[in-house]
């Protein structure tokens, strides 16, 4: 079976990966072929016949990768009906009119900035630059942006909590 399996499991996972498996799992339907032939009560006579041991086997794994594609263990599981969280998924109304409100607040805030300072947050927070791209973008040094940025969160805190 040695020489079996060294002459023809390449083979034999190509068989299965044309049946529409993955690589990892041709490998597993391939050995578990073998183990199957192994099993088999003529297993003694494909020994001294191998051209019909090879056919054997590749009936077995075919057949083998069509149920393991089939499967169901591959899908995910179901989840009984009393043991689903109950999750809203959406909003509560006041928790939606705080969020308006806190939008509106911020973006009235964000005008209230200067120029240079609404455009460093919009690099650094909205865009998520790092400080050296920011720099590049607006001509200013990294430790500049810094400082900008810095001072721009400090308003925008201030303004926030009036």
């Amino acid at each position: 079976m040695s020489t079996l399996a060294r002459g023809h499991a390449g083979r034999l996972a190509a068989i299965a990966r044309r049946e529409g498996v993955g690589a990892a799992d041709a490998l597993d339907v391939v050995q578990d072929a073998f183990q199957v032939l192994i099993a088999r009560p003529d297993a003694a006579s494909l020994r001294d016949r191998p051209a019909d041991a090879v056919r054997v086997l590749s009936a077995i794994v075919r057949n083998g990768a069509r149920n393991l594609r089939r499967r169901h263990h591959h899908a995910r599981p179901h989840v009984e009906l009393e043991d689903a969280p109950l999750v809203a998924t959406t909003t509560a109304p006041d928790e939606a009119l705080v969020n308006a409100l806190t939008v509106a607040q911020l973006e009235g805030c964000m005008a209230s900035l200067g120029d240079v300072h609404r455009h460093v947050v919009t690099l650094r927070v909205l865009e998520e630059l790092s400080g050296d791209e920011a720099a590049v973008a607006l001509g200013l040094t990294t430790g500049h942006v810094a400082v900008l940025l810095h001072r721009a969160r400090k308003q925008l805190e201030r303004c926030m909590l009036a």
